[in-house]
């Protein structure tokens, strides 16, 4: 596994919208007071083109939008990529990115949602860890969560215990100046939902948004089952932030990962807090996980602090993770090796 240089102080950070780009008055004013926090830190950021653009859910085309990426690979001052927020098109881009620039600089790239797509076939098919973790502009709160804190001193190496959080943002605040920090008004509780009583669990780490990852799934960038027969040793321990699907159609993407194979060597999976819980059955998320997946026979929690539902831990996609889930709480330690 390809680990990047960490960033230090004095760094540049680069930032680029390889999926939608960002033009609300109140999203841009929080991705200003984000470059000014990272300024304020030590740090120069660099932005592409595009990452104030927007037409039909997409910063630019996708031959734009990879050459953008790109640039900042071949720039060598820079350490971390962000990408600026999430959107749906994304994986249009894939067949435009040059695989050997990015082999030949690696750089921790990070983002959530539908970065995904990139993340999680830079992790498969190139052996390069990435971070599925904020889109940039989360930055630019006042006061930043502790959850940010995390990130940012993994970004610089220091991979510190992250906890599960006490509360979570379950409630939409709508932002109205920018610098809001989250509405935290509902006790965190990852559930076991298999009959373990405590999870304990090490692993080779992959996953990122389901909804993303469903789309990818049997197209040439496809490599998953390359990757997992790679590590079968380590054994894997998945993650799946779930956004907008519903629990019907989550039980037939978890069918579908399974029945490819998927699944082969998985130790534990660990699923998100549902941004979205919905159902024309009335099937519970809970329900339709357990339907897909308790003939396996392995240990999964769900309402982990991952995914959509604020705030979130820092995953690094491809390193050992080490989990422990007991008693409504959970911790997650990477080793990078």
């Amino acid at each position: 596994m390809i680990y990047p240089e960490f960033m230090k102080k004095g760094d540049t950070i680069g930032i680029t919208a390889v999926s939608d780009g960002v033009t609300n008055p109140v999203s841009i004013k929080r991705l200003d007071n984000a470059i000014k926090n990272f300024n304020n830190r030590g740090f120069s950021v660099v932005e592409t083109s595009d990452v104030r653009t927007s037409t039909l859910g997409k910063s630019a085309d996708s031959k734009k939008q990879a050459m953008e990426l790109i640039e900042l690979y071949n720039n060598q001052d820079i350490k971390v990529i962000f990408g600026v927020s999430g959107g749906d098109f994304l994986l249009e881009m894939l067949p435009y990115v040059d695989e050997q620039v990015l082999q030949k600089h690696p750089k921790w790239l990070q983002g959530y949602s539908d970065i995904t797509g990139l993340l999680f076939t830079i992790t498969t098919n190139l052996d390069m860890a990435t971070i599925y973790g904020d889109n940039f502009k989360a930055f630019g709160m006042k006061n930043w969560h502790s959850s940010l804190e995390n990130n940012f001193n993994i970004l610089q190496g220091n991979l510190v215990h992250q906890k599960s959080f006490q509360k979570y943002e379950k409630s939409y605040l709508e932002y109205i100046t920018g610098d809001e920090e989250y509405c935290l008004d509902t006790d965190v509780n990852w559930q076991i939902i298999t009959k373990e009583k405590k999870i304990e669990v090490s692993g080779r780490m992959l996953g990122g948004c389901i909804d993303v990852l469903s789309d990818l799934f049997g197209t040439k960038f496809d490599q998953t089952k390359k990757f997992i027969e790679k590590y079968k040793d380590d054994g894997i321990i998945w993650y799946f932030d779930k956004a907008e699907l519903t629990n019907d159609e989550l039980i037939r993407v978890l069918w579908k990962f399974k029945i490819s194979g998927w699944f082969q060597y998985t130790k534990a999976i660990l699923f998100s807090r549902a941004y979205q819980d919905t159902s024309y059955y009335g099937i519970t998320y809970e329900q339709a996980i357990m339907h897909s997946l308790e003939e396996l026979n392995i240990p999964i929690a769900i309402d982990c602090c991952f995914g959509h539902v604020a705030p979130r831990m820092t995953i690094i996609n491809g390193s050992i993770a080490h989990i422990q889930v007991e008693d409504g709480r959970g911790r997650v330690d990477f080793e990078l090796k």
